[in-house]
């Protein structure tokens, strides 16, 4: 569904002139009917953006799988994926993962039990 609209007549409620006549006698709008006529085109523009959006989010969803539920004591590998290691001189030769670590905290992300010698934050973000 679309409205045949223009932003120009959504926003402002008349088309955008580039030259100007003077000479032109043309009929003003009362104030009622202009507001009702800009009211009415925001509704039918609001319903169809409504309708835009969800079928955005019909798509966006298609793909997507139901996020995993951990809790304390899990065990889960930590990605090296965003990791510095200074001892390792090429990033191919990293592990992709290392080692289980148990989850003790877990809010929007993860607080993991990491040895002392790995010199990151315990709070990971989930993914």
């Amino acid at each position: 569904m679309t409205t045949k609209v223009s932003l120009f007549i959504a926003n402002y409620g008349r088309e955008l002139r580039i030259e100007i006549d003077i000479r032109r006698k043309e009929k003003m709008e009362k104030a009622t009917e202009f507001a009702v006529r800009m009211k009415r085109i925001q509704e039918e523009i609001g319903v169809v953006l409504k309708k835009a959006q969800e079928e955005m989010k019909r798509q966006a969803d298609r793909g997507r799988k139901k996020a995993e539920v951990w809790k304390v004591e899990d065990r889960v590998m930590l990605s090296t994926k965003d990791l510095v290691f200074k001892k390792r001189p090429a990033k191919k030769l990293v592990d992709q993962y290392v080692d289980l670590y148990i989850i003790d905290k877990v809010v929007n992300v993860i607080k993991l039990q990491l040895p002392t010698s790995m010199r990151i934050h315990l709070v990971v973000n989930i993914s």
